[in-house]
């Protein structure tokens, strides 16, 4: 995250009424970095869903799926302003696009199709568009337990590992994760090696890599757990070594668990929970990076879907989709959040981006 004055912040939503939504579009703001305040600068009505947005790697486009749909949009950004502008829109070949990534050679685009169970790879221009996808794998296996969230497979992130080699895909319906790889030269998304089993009605949603690279951290969403993982760089492996909850013991609804990152320092592992509307936070052992429970942070709304780190891990960002607010945290060098009076209106966020102000 940056270190300067200001940062531009680019915060997806929910729009349409089939989801009960109360967003407006795409938002842009410019943050305070010393303070954390946002200032609103653009609001892009005319995008319906842009539920995840990705930056290309040089940061001078923004891509936005558009949930519930079949399209991925593409966006110049303005280095000066912040600002976007929309250069192009392409089809994803599958319904609700809900995660995408850019490759580190800024030449593809991978987007997971939720409900039609496939990933695509869409080739990217030097001018920022998007051609048609190239490529379209159906992933299968055998279904989870959930009658009603486990009826097919269902991919809910595309997540490269920090060496850029190997996409990581944690699969809902199939309580699996995937390890898949780009062959540029014949535009081909392969699969590496056997899908690593979670267990039953787990419902794989979101990876997290340490910065280290050797450990990764799955979201649970169904079960409300977290898995730690060992990860080999060399063959893109994965071999699971602990799971544990991301709802404390005391509490005995029920609860979907979202959103997992880990903190740059390393150190600590962060997981939101929707229905007990929390941010849990657990330390990471240097030695065997197993988690312990170090506390959980409300997360001052309701359905915690996305959260983000930002401004060198001195902030935490709570997108609460149901009550339609961003609260801001505080992070201290133990890891724990403390909540400040930040508050920010926008409706139905699902998620957040920041790029450093070149001003």
């Amino acid at each position: 995250m940056p270190a300067g004055s200001a940062s531009y912040v680019y915060v997806g939503a929910r729009t349409t009424k089939e989801r009960n939504a109360r967003g407006d579009g795409l938002n842009v703001y410019r943050m305070d970095n010393a303070s954390g305040a946002w200032t609103h600068l653009q609001l892009l009505s005319d995008l319906v869903n842009p539920s995840f947005l990705a930056f290309d790697r040089t940061q001078r486009f923004l891509y936005a799926v558009h949930g519930d749909l079949s399209d991925i949009t593409a966006m110049a950004i303005d280095t000066a302003s912040g600002r976007l502008r929309v250069i192009s829109r392409q089809s994803t070949e599958g319904k609700n696009p809900v995660h995408l990534a850019i490759d580190p050679s800024n030449r593809f685009v991978v987007v997971a199709n939720h409900v039609t169970s496939t990933l695509a790879l869409l080739p990217r221009h030097e001018d920022g568009s998007l051609g048609a996808v190239i490529d379209l794998v159906k992933l299968e296996g055998k279904i989870g337990p959930h009658r009603v969230e486990q009826p097919f497979a269902k991919p809910h992130q595309v997540e490269f590992d920090p060496t850029g080699a190997f996409i990581i895909v944690p699969d809902k319906g199939l309580d699996v994760v995937f390890t898949y790889r780009i062959d540029a030269e014949k535009g081909k998304l392969l699969q590496v090696g056997q899908p690593v089993q979670a267990r039953e009605g787990a419902g794989p949603r979101h990876v997290a890599f340490h910065p280290a690279g050797r450990l990764a951290y799955v979201v649970n969403e169904l079960d409300s757990t977290v898995t730690g993982y060992h990860f080999d760089a060399a063959s893109g492996s994965l071999k699971p070594f602990q799971v544990v909850s991301a709802v404390p013991d005391t509490f005995t609804g029920n609860s979907r668990a979202a959103e997992i990152a880990v903190s740059a320092d390393g150190r600590y592992v962060y997981a939101s929970n929707r229905g007990n509307d929390s941010i849990a936070i657990f330390a990471i052992d240097a030695a065997s990076g197993r988690l312990t429970p170090a506390t959980w942070t409300l997360s001052g709304g309701k359905t915690p879907r996305f959260f983000a780190l930002g401004v060198s891990d001195r902030f935490l960002f709570a997108a609460n989709e149901d009550s339609d607010t961003v609260t801001l945290f505080t992070r201290a060098q133990d890891g724990h959040l403390a909540a400040t009076d930040k508050v920010v209106r926008v409706g139905s966020p699902v998620c957040i981006l920041f790029r450093e102000s070149q001003s």
